[in-house]
C-alpha cells in the first residue's frame, strides 16, 4: 500500500489555507491537515473559514485546482467554558471541502464534564459524516493513552476513534505493546514527527518543543519505528512546526524535508502487516 501523507498546520502556521494547500502540492504530500478553529492563543493567526467567506472560496479552489484532499481539521477542545456547539461551522466547512475528521483533545480535570461534552462533539458531528479523533497532550488534562482510551471506551461513540501524535507518545512514557490493545477501526491517522529523547521536566520546556521544534523524522531520539509498526497504515499528518528552520528555509522548503525524512525513514524502518 503507498502511504499517504497530510501536511498539518501547525508545520507552516504562517500560511493561510489556501496557501498551504498549493504548498502542499508543491512539496507532493495527498492531504493537508487545516486549522480552521480559532482558539485564540498568542500568535495564532484567524483562519476561521466559516466566518472569512473569501478565504473559503480561495481554499476550496486551491484544493479543487491541486487535487489535494483536506484529511481533518482541528482543534475542538473540550474546555470548561467552551460549548461543543460553538464548533458547528467548522465542522459545516469541514464536510464542505471534503474533510474527514476533525481533532479533539481534552483540557478540563472535571471527568463528568468532559465526558459528557465529548459525547456531545461525537453527536454533533455525525449528520456531517465526520469522525471525532481524541489526541491525548502531556500538558493537558487527558495526558496519556491510558487516558484517552477510558475517554473512548465510556463515550462508546462510533464515530470516535484515536489519534496517535509520536511527540506526545513519547512524552507520556507509554509502552508500545500497549498499542496491541487499542481497536484496530480506532485509528485513522496520526501525526508523525521526531524529539529529543530527553523528556523535559517542566511544562514550559514541554511545551516550547511542541510548538516550536520538533525535529525531523529520524533526527531525534523517538523509536517512531515501535509505534508505527504497531498500528495499521493510515495517513500521516507531519505535524513539525519548527520555527527557526522555517524561517531559515521558507515554510515550502521546511515542508518539503519534512515529506523526505519522513519517505526516508519510513521505507527504511516499516514493515507494518496488520
Amino acid at each position: 500500500m503507498t502511504k499517504q501523507f497530510s501536511l498539518a498546520h501547525l508545520t507552516v502556521l504562517g500560511c493561510t489555507p489556501p496557501e498551504m494547500t498549493y504548498l502542499a502540492a508543491r512539496a507532493g504530500y495527498d492531504f493537508v491537515s487545516l486549522r480552521p478553529i480559532y482558539m485564540g492563543l498568542p500568535g495564532e493567526p484567524n483562519y476561521a473559514l466559516a466566518e472569512n467567506k473569501q478565504m473559503m472560496r480561495e481554499t476550496k479552489a486551491a484544493l479543487a485546482e491541486t487535487g489535494v484532499k483536506l484529511l481533518d481539521i482541528e482543534l475542538a477542545r473540550i474546555c470548561d467554558d467552551v460549548n461543543p456547539k460553538k464548533y458547528v461551522p467548522a465542522m459545516e466547512v469541514a464536510a464542505e471541502l471534503g474533510g474527514r475528521h476533525v481533532l479533539s483533545s481534552i483540557w478540563t480535570n472535571d471527568r463528568n464534564l468532559y465526558m459528557e461534552r465529548f459525547t456531545e462533539l461525537c453527536e454533533l458531528a455525525k449528520p456531517f459524516g465526520l469522525t471525532i479523533e481524541l489526541e491525548y497532550v502531556p500538558i493537558a488534562s487527558v495526558t496519556n493513552l491510558e487516558g484517552a482510551l477510558d475517554v473512548l471506551r465510556t463515550a462508546n461513540q462510533e464515530n470516535a476513534g484515536l489519534m496517535i501524535d509520536i511527540h506526545h507518545f513519547h512524552r507520556a512514557g507509554d509502552k508500545v505493546e500497549d498499542l496491541d490493545a487499542v481497536p484496530r477501526e480506532w485509528f485513522r491517522y496520526l501525526h508523525l514527527c521526531d524529539a529529543p529523547a530527553e523528556i523535559p521536566t517542566s511544562k514550559e520546556a514541554m511545551t516550547k518543543i511542541l510548538r516550536e521544534a520538533r525535529l525531523y523524522i529520524g533526527e531525534g531520539g523517538i523509536d517512531i519505528a515501535s509505534i508505527v509498526n504497531r498500528i495499521p497504515e493510515i495517513p500521516y499528518s507531519i505535524e513539525l512546526p519548527h520555527d527557526k528552520r522555517a524561517q531559515a528555509l521558507g515554510y515550502e522548503e521546511h515542508a518539503r524535508r519534512c515529506l523526505q525524512t519522513a519517505k526516508t525513514y519510513l521505507e527504511a524502518y516499516s514493515f507494518q502487516s496488520c
